[in-house]
């Protein structure tokens, strides 16, 4: 009865005690899984909050892009507008002008009286024209401003020249060149802005 005894007891504290230690294994495993899933969570949340991050700058750049694309897709065509109006504008006007032969042959004389008056010591001036022009223009001199041609005045007729004309101080130290390329450059960096505003200027 006694070995029996001490048999039941050495059982039975066997088993208490395997429970015990079975108990604290689930309640370490249950522990470090509820902190592996505390941690993944945490790490989920980070990522989560990253890409969210992420996205929303890719979102605002993308629409700054956007943005800034059409702002210059607008300009550019704002342009392409006026360059269109003011080419069509400045070259017939030009055109027109620089056909006008009494027009042409005012200007030379206006230019050239200005040159001598407000030179020191007047010196020659070459007076290059289109080879179609330079003897209407000579003659025109002659009849009505020889005094200049008196003063240095040279006129000669130009190949390269097709409209307008230029002018060279006999030193040939610099050129006054007033052909249609000329006039329609000066007149359509003066006219762009002002299209620009009158087109645009509700805007």
């Amino acid at each position: 009865n006694k070995i029996q005894d001490l048999t039941e007891k050495i059982y039975k504290e066997g088993i208490s005690k395997g429970q015990a230690e079975a108990e604290a294994i689930i309640s370490k495993a249950k522990k470090e899984a509820d902190a592996i899933l505390a941690e993944a969570k945490k790490e989920s949340e980070s990522i989560i909050h990253e890409a969210n991050k992420k996205a929303n700058e890719l979102k605002t750049n993308t629409e700054s892009e956007l943005k800034l694309s059409a702002r210059q897709a607008i300009n550019s065509l704002k342009q392409q507008v006026v360059d269109l109006i003011s080419n069509k504008i400045i070259s017939q006007t030009v055109d027109n002008a620089l056909q006008d032969k009494d027009f042409i042959k005012k200007i030379l004389e206006t230019v050239i009286k200005n040159w001598f008056a407000s030179a020191d010591k007047p010196a020659e001036l070459t007076l290059l024209l289109p080879e179609k022009d330079a003897a209407g223009v000579e003659h025109y001199f002659t009849q009505t401003a020889k005094e200049l041609l008196n003063k240095g005045l040279i006129i000669k007729p130009d190949t390269e020249i097709k409209t307008g004309f230029q002018i060279i101080p006999k030193d040939g130290s610099y050129k006054m060149s007033f052909t249609d390329s000329d006039f329609e450059n000066f007149f359509r960096e003066f006219l762009r802005p002002r299209l620009m505003k009158l087109l645009f200027a509700s805007e």
